[in-house]
């Protein structure tokens, strides 16, 4: 069977994946993106959908701020509506020592341009009347907000098909390699492609593909627990969370237009990479609704009419990987963003298609750098990668 070429060749069609190859094609590379099964199927169509800058790690806001500016753009950029609504977002906390925490954190996030401003008191119960009588304060950003997760990564991926990508799904490979300046991947029907560039954006399957080219990173599988309620009439604007002393979310949720009240939190479910099943723990879902009669007592009170979770890949220190290889030349990753990239999915495809353009990127992301595991990976005898080897197990 005939090879087909390209300049850069993606495995991965979730939003990392589908939104590199838009902006590649926009920059007149050509692009091919592997998807083993639908774009968007796995973790980048399962998440909560939030849109929030507030509460990352801080050297993490340069990249989010760029995605920030991607999402203001859509659908005009795009062309297609993915139910963007730039409603705000707010974080709440229960005891001053949250509140303590929000409130340092907000100081020290105007220095990389995000603005958040804190409310409590009459003020707050004013403007978010659902609010338990528990929470003492809220960090509003005000510019941050919720999209559809199911309808994110596809309308990348048609955009960029639009634009001239290549993007073959239900396409599995069966090995990847570097056989002289080109990879190569051949896929499980025989079909072949070729391209002087690599990005793996393979999500939970990240880890297993990067260990081939000599780069093992500690990275785990876990689901997200998720739910939605029966519809009600349209009150609540911004995605809500609650956070604790560290500023992780225990439970979040948000209301779209049609009315529905989408949750998650309290835990993460059993995931597994290899027959890539996830599943709702149902223990987790009345942990869910016991908080959420706690965080907003009338959104306890709905029917719950469907649960689900997805593959998430988690990072043991909660970051990417999104750099060029350290090993390989041409070689490129983004993966591991453990449960917090649908915010950062279109910055990532900016980025990663200048750095592969262009050699460098204009946005720092040295701290996701694939780099900080070195230590790890020659403990364990890692070697780079010379002719191509198996990509999953």
């Amino acid at each position: 069977m005939s090879e087909q070429r390209s300049d850069v060749l993606i495995i991965g069609g979730g939003l990392m994946g589908a939104s590199t190859a838009f902006f590649l094609r926009r920059r007149g590379v050509s692009v091919t993106v592997l998807e083993r099964g639908l774009v968007g199927q796995q973790a980048s169509g399962t998440n909560f959908g939030n849109v929030r800058r507030q509460a990352r790690y801080l050297p993490q806001l340069p990249l989010a701020n760029r995605a920030h500016e991607v999402w203001g753009k859509l659908p005009q950029l795009i062309g297609e509506d993915v139910e963007f609504l730039r409603s705000g977002h707010i974080r709440v906390a229960y005891i001053p020592e949250q509140v303590a925490a929000m409130e340092k954190y907000a100081l020290d996030a105007r220095e990389y341009g995000l603005d958040l401003e804190m409310i409590s008191g009459p003020r707050m119960r004013e403007l978010y009347p659902f609010l338990g009588r528990e929470v003492l304060a809220a960090s509003l950003a005000p510019d941050d907000g919720h999209a559809n997760p199911r309808l994110t990564a596809p309308a990348f991926a048609r955009a960029a098909i639009r634009d001239g990508a290549q993007i073959f799904e239900n396409t599995e490979v069966a090995s990847i390699g570097k056989d002289g300046t080109d990879f190569r991947a051949v896929c499980s029907d025989g079909r072949e492609f070729r391209a002087p560039a690599l990005l793996i954006a393979s999500g939970a399957w990240g880890d297993a593909m990067s260990a081939q080219f000599g780069e093992p990173v500690p990275m785990a599988v876990r689901g997200p627990q998720m739910g939605v309620t029966e519809p009600v009439p349209y009150r609540i604007g911004p995605a809500v969370g609650v956070a604790t002393k560290e500023l992780h979310e225990m439970l979040y949720f948000r209301q779209v237009k049609r009315g529905n009240i989408v949750f998650g939190g309290c835990g993460r479910g059993p995931a597994d990479a290899v027959t890539r099943r996830a599943y709702v723990l149902p223990e987790h879902t009345l942990t869910q609704f016991t908080q959420l009669a706690r965080l907003a007592p009338a959104v306890a009170r709905l029917n719950i009419i469907r649960v689900w979770s997805g593959i998430e890949g988690y990072m043991d220190d909660s970051l990417p990987v999104m750099c060029q290889s350290a090993r390989v030349s041409g070689l490129h990753y983004a993966f591991g963003f453990s449960g917090h990239g649908f915010q950062l999915g279109p910055g990532v495809g900016e980025v990663m298609a200048e750095l592969i353009a262009t050699g460098a990127t204009s946005t720092p992301i040295a701290p996701f750098h694939i780099g900080r595991f070195a230590p790890q990976q020659a403990a364990a005898g890692a070697s780079p990668a010379g002719i191509p080897v198996l990509a999953r197990p």
